[in-house]
C-alpha cells in the first residue's frame, strides 16, 4: 500500500506559523479583556465613596464580567466533579452510602 508523503518541515512551519499568530492574537484579546474588567474591578474598589460593596452593580456594570463569571463557575463546576469522580474508589462504603442518601434527597 503506498504510503501517504510526509509534510516538509518547511510545510509544518508554515502552518506553524499561520496558527500561532490566531492564538496569540485570540490570548492578547482575552487578556486586554481582563485587564479591563480588573481595572473597573479596582476602581470601584478603591472608590472612598462606596460604603458598602455591591457585587451585583460591579458585576452588571462591567462589560462582559457577568458573562466571565458564568463561565468560571461553570469550568469550576467541571472541576469539581471530576474531582469528586476521582475520589469516590477511594472512599469507604459508609461514607458512599450517605453521599448516596445526600443525592436522593436533593432530587427529592
Amino acid at each position: 500500500m503506498p504510503q501517504k508523503p510526509s509534510k516538509s518541515t518547511e510545510e509544518l512551519n508554515t502552518e506553524k506559523n499561520v496558527q500561532i499568530p490566531n492564538n496569540n492574537q485570540q490570548d492578547k484579546d482575552a487578556i486586554d479583556n481582563l485587564t479591563r474588567m480588573l481595572a473597573s474591578l479596582l476602581n470601584y474598589l478603591s472608590d472612598e465613596e462606596n460604603e458598602e460593596l455591591d457585587i451585583d452593580y460591579i458585576i452588571d456594570d462591567t462589560e462582559g464580567l457577568r458573562e466571565w463569571w458564568n463561565q468560571y463557575k461553570e469550568s469550576n463546576r467541571k472541576l469539581i466533579e471530576e474531582e469528586i469522580r476521582e475520589s469516590l474508589g477511594k472512599l469507604s462504603i459508609e461514607a458512599l452510602h450517605k453521599i448516596h442518601e445526600q443525592v436522593k434527597e436533593k432530587q427529592d
